[in-house]
């Protein structure tokens, strides 16, 4: 009876091990992203936050876009191309790129051009820094893009400061299991 215990109780414990050495590993992995990131990026370029076990890297528009507009100039390029060599040395690892809009209507530029909406124009512009670090050399297979307009506000939309801190890149670095 004892040796049937430990022949069912063995392959467990070592499942349960592996799956706590995982979990730490992935989470050790992000830590290293994470101070790697911050030793790349100014406070006013990037913040950069470990946020239940998503290492999350915020961008204000003004680094990146012209105003109301979603194509990038070589100096935005350039701030994000510091991501790329820890997001090459990341293994198991899904980054996801969303783009937030303030609340202001979408210009008649952008309109001419077919982006009618906040939630057009943020997705046009995740997928405009996804295919900038795909280009500069992360894995097309581990990067995502989605445009979530007006949604999930980190500040008020009724000031300049408010909308300002609303028009943003967010990317997220997501283990498996999250």
């Amino acid at each position: 009876m004892r040796r049937t215990f430990l022949k069912l109780v063995a392959p467990l414990t070592l499942t349960l091990s592996l799956g706590a050495c995982v979990s730490a590993e992935r989470y050790e992995e992000l830590e290293r992203a994470q101070q790697q990131l911050q030793a790349r990026y100014n406070a006013d370029e990037a913040t950069i936050q470990m946020l239940q076990g998503r290492l999350r890297v915020t961008m204000n528009d003004r680094i990146l876009f012209p105003s109301g507009g979603y194509r990038i100039n070589e100096r935005a390029r350039e701030h994000l191309l510091k991501m790329v060599p820890t997001l090459q040395g990341l293994r198991n690892t899904r980054v996801i790129v969303e783009g937030y809009t303030d609340t202001t209507p979408v210009g008649a530029d952008m309109r001419r051009e077919g982006i009618t909406t906040n939630l057009d124009l943020s997705s046009r512009r995740a997928d405009t820094v996804a295919d900038v670090l795909i280009r500069g050399g992360v894995p097309r297979s581990i990067v995502s893009a989605d445009g979530r307009g007006e949604a999930n506000p980190i500040a008020s939309n009724s000031t300049p400061e408010g909308r300002a801190q609303n028009r943003r890149i967010e990317v997220t670095l997501v283990g498996p299991g999250n």
